[in-house]
């Protein structure tokens, strides 16, 4: 029998016996007519330490606490001990709070964004670009960085799902009273939060400086407790406490072996900082209080997808320290009374919503917010509904953060979504990177640089601007104007110019590359479908160049070719994933017609459609794509046809290696997900099945029938975009192995 073991049964024991003496105690004092009133035992705060992911410990001694009818008066909690402090005055019990360590992850605390399919198209069509980097903002000439890694959107939807009591409260009037620590950034001074709501205190005593943006409470700027008073014994006492039960579950530091990186010397120096600042509240411990020191060796701050197994070592570490709780257990009726009271569920307030107000903007239309809501006055507030509302508003890209909470203003009941716009906007800078190599000749790359200027003015007009260098040189821009809040109708003026090759291919060997330069400009109108799609049609005009570039004549390349067209673009994207998706459907379809009397030298009418689907059970996904093109009438002019050839798009062969008037494909792909990633989408293993054709060869003497091919490839999404390695046969024995960065 180990050691813990025979301590927990001794206390228990002890326990017994004491709740046995009391029982005495009690029927002595009515039979002798004593006063029945024994002395007043002493009041029990708890202080539960920060230490990120490895505060989940709390939970487990919390149950500890339970099973030994332990009381807790009032709770005290840094960073994540006020997470778990928060849930526990508000009502929660230590089954209800398992339940909830045991279904958060990392990305729960990481990821803001809505899911895909709940974006603003114009967003979701960011996906196409392979943007590295986080987003630069431009102000007043100068460069601006976000102030942390994610706003915390994500982390709030969690954190209110913890919380039994919502709106604004005096955090004394909870079930258990409550207090929580941050930081003021602006001066280091330490912040005690004593009222409002209870989610937004626990979230400014999380905001880890640099990963988490500072939390904006009563004009103030609030980051994580850890950084002045990691363990607030102080705090607990002044509270309640004449008896502290501080929990500590450490911030170990880093071996000089794992300060490899600035990051790490950061998180190091912060850890430097705690540690100092616990030493001096341990300091304040009196000898009746008790310390307990949860023992987490093998689990680091970062390991929210391990917190079930941290609230299990808590329990563990918390049953070594029996015999000294011991003495402040309570008689079970006494016991259950007393948590009877601290876990009343808050009765459902079912008044409706009078009015939805959105606080806190300067330059983002509120119509445009309420649009995008699906919360409507008239209704009870749905809490669920709400969280999506507000990743959903995130999710557009205008704002820093958002919020709500719910108002008593003159007999009405008002929503306030508290909108805080982007403090390094209204202008962005993006940056992108395409790589492609089939480990031989064959290998090109394309750097973008994109810039952004949003709500140019009430309806929301946005310009965009882009510059890429590379396989293809292209400069281009577009004014979109929304005609209505609602955006449903919206008008966009664009140009660009191109410059990009044709390589022609005899077989499998490139014999010739032809140069391609176009320029011109367009109008475009047309109506987006909420989040589902984007329907636009246009006119375009310009001019186009080809001249040859190396190799032998193959067709007559020809000079100041006149381009006038009507365009046409429907497209719907419902993909979780653009990347890698597991789960969805999204099509695209186009035409341009090329017609004499808008001034073009070759008439013509150009049509191709392509779409993809993907279906997931647990780590298995199967995809399917299809794209489809060709001309309506007459043919297509050769600097206008289609390719096929590379990773993906008929493996095997060349990138581009076909081109012509027509083309068909088809691709089955299976999918194993290796790794799931918590803010990137993972790592998998692929194998993919393809047939196509491209008819009408630009080259006569290439097949243009039915070919096969097939690829195997392991891929992975990293900090600098998705990135495939794989090996692709095609028919004739074509071989290829390719590497992407990028998607194919």
């Amino acid at each position: 029998m180990n050691a813990p073991t025979t301590r927990f049964r001794m206390a228990t024991f002890a326990v017994a016996l004491s709740a046995a003496l009391a029982v005495l105690h009690d029927a002595s004092a009515q039979a002798t007519g004593a006063a029945s009133a024994k002395p007043s035992r002493p009041r029990v705060a708890l202080v539960l330490s920060g230490g990120g992911a490895r505060g989940a410990a709390h939970v487990g001694v919390l149950k500890v606490l339970d099973e030994l009818r332990i009381p807790v008066d009032c709770v005290v909690g840094t960073s994540m001990g006020s997470v778990v402090g928060g849930a526990f005055a508000t009502g929660s019990t230590v089954p209800e709070m398992e339940s909830l360590v045991s279904s958060v992850g990392l990305r729960d605390v990481l990821v803001d964004e809505p899911p895909r399919r709940e974006k603003p198209i114009r967003r979701k069509e960011d996906d196409r670009t392979n943007y590295m980097g986080p987003e630069i903002g431009v102000r007043d000439g100068q460069l601006w960085l976000q102030p942390g890694i994610v706003s915390g959107v994500g982390l709030e939807a969690v954190l209110r799902r913890a919380v039994k009591v919502k709106g604004f409260v005096d955090f004394d009037r909870l079930p258990v009273p409550f207090r929580a620590v941050a930081t003021d950034i602006e001066n280091g001074h330490m912040v005690v939060i004593r009222d409002g709501e209870v989610a937004h205190a626990m979230r400014a005593s999380l905001a880890i400086p640099g990963v988490i943006a500072p939390a904006q409470l009563d004009g103030r700027m609030l980051v994580d407790g850890m950084v002045v008073r990691n363990l607030p014994v102080d705090v607990g006492r002044e509270l309640c406490g004449d008896v502290v039960i501080a929990v500590d579950v450490g911030t170990p530091l880093m071996k000089r072996n794992e300060l490899t990186s600035l990051l790490a010397v950061s998180q190091q120096m912060l850890s430097i900082l705690t540690n100092q600042n616990v030493e001096e509240s341990l300091a304040e411990l009196t000898p009746s209080d008790i310390l307990i020191r949860v023992a987490l060796e093998g689990f680091t701050v970062a390991d929210f997808d391990r917190m079930r197994e941290i609230a299990a070592a808590g329990e563990q570490s918390a049953r070594g320290y029996v015999a000294e709780l011991a003495r402040l257990s309570l008689p079970e009726r006494e016991y259950a009374a007393l948590r009877a009271r601290q876990v009343v569920p808050p009765p459902r307030d079912t008044r409706p919503i009078d009015q939805i107000r959105v606080t806190g903007l300067t330059r983002v239309n509120p119509e445009v917010v309420l649009g995008a809501m699906d919360t409507r006055p008239g209704e009870p507030p749905d809490p669920a509904m709400l969280d999506r509302d507000m990743q959903r508003i995130y999710g557009s890209g205008d704002f820093q953060h958002v919020d709500y909470r719910l108002i008593e203003e003159k007999g009405k009941r008002v929503l306030a979504v508290e909108a805080l716009e982007k403090s390094w906007g209204p202008n962005f800078l993006r940056f992108g990177l395409t790589l492609s190599s089939d480990f031989t000749t064959n290998s090109y790359f394309n750097l973008l640089g994109s810039y952004r200027a949003t709500w140019l003015n009430s309806l929301g007009g946005e310009f965009r601007g882009d510059a890429q260098v590379g396989r293809t040189n292209r400069l281009a821009a577009e004014f979109y104007q929304p005609v209505f809040a609602n955006r449903y109708l919206f008008v966009a003026p664009r140009f660009e110019i191109q410059r990009s090759p044709i390589d022609l291919f005899v077989g499998d060997q490139r014999v010739a590359r032809y140069d391609v330069r176009y320029g011109r400009a367009g109008l475009d109108v047309g109506t987006q479908l909420t989040r589902y799609g984007e329907l636009r049609a246009g006119i375009l005009a310009g001019t186009l160049n080809a001249e040859l570039d190396t190799g032998p004549r193959l067709i007559a390349p020809r000079e100041n070719v006149r381009q006038g067209a009507y365009t046409a673009r429907l497209m719907f994207d419902q993909l979780d994933s653009l990347t890698f998706p597991r789960n969805g459907f999204g099509a695209t379809a186009n035409v341009f017609s090329s017609q004499s009397h808008l001034g073009a030298d070759d008439q013509y009418t150009k049509w191709d459609a392509d779409a993809v689907g993907a279906y997931s059970i647990g780590n298995h996904t199967l995809q399917l794509g299809a794209k489809a093109g060709g001309a309506v009438g007459s043919e297509l002019p050769y600097y206008d046809q289609f390719s096929l050839g590379g990773f993906l798009q008929l493996s095997g062969l060349k990138s581009f290696q076909l081109y012509g008037g027509s083309v068909q494909f088809g691709r089955a792909a299976y999918l194993y997900r290796l790794s799931e990633g918590a803010i990137f989408q993972g790592s998998y293993l692929g194998l993919s099945l393809e047939a196509g054709r491209v008819t009408k060869p630009l080259v006569s003497s290439n097949d243009s029938g039915w070919q096969q091919g097939g690829a195997l490839f392991v891929a992975a999404d990293t900090p600098l975009g998705p990135v495939y390695l794989g090996y692709g046969i095609a028919s004739g024995g074509n071989r290829s192995a390719y590497f992407l960065l990028g998607r194919p």
